[in-house]
């Protein structure tokens, strides 16, 4: 296994295990002062990686309430993707990267620049998901 991929793949699990105990209604909760909830980020951090989900992109809110297929489909993509993003490396199919700047100022401009951001950018969320379900837990 990718090392780097390793790095990404064990705090997501780790997160999984962290929120599997709240319900449905306390994944979609938006405690006062946040934008946000707990199934829009866990959602966000994949689009991250992969631009599946236009409801997941940075900025944007949640616009319904999640469901627990959807949780399931984060869940199974939360590793797949992982697993999506090392057979792509390994094939070399990132020949062509349009470099990007993230909103952070920081310039991507290769998949090993764009694999070295996953970390930071997920511990970012992770924060948010962390404060989250203690706002989440007491109300």
């Amino acid at each position: 296994m990718n090392k780097s991929i390793e790095i990404i793949r064990n705090p997501r699990l780790n997160l999984l295990k962290f929120v599997n105990d709240l319900s449905i209604d306390q994944l979609n909760m938006i405690p006062n002062g946040f934008v946000n909830n707990i199934m829009w980020n866990l959602g966000h951090m994949i689009s991250a990686q992969q631009d599946f989900f236009e409801t997941f992109k940075s900025g944007s809110k949640p616009e319904r309430l999640y469901t627990a297929d959807d949780l399931k489909n984060i869940e199974e993509l939360f590793t797949s993707t992982l697993d999506q993003l090392e057979a792509d490396m390994e094939n070399n199919i990132f020949v062509k990267y349009t470099p990007v700047t993230t909103r952070y100022g920081v310039e991507l401009n290769g998949i090993e620049d764009a694999i070295k951001f996953l970390p930071f950018h997920e511990g970012l969320h992770l924060g948010y998901i962390f404060a989250l379900r203690r706002a989440v837990l007491a109300s």
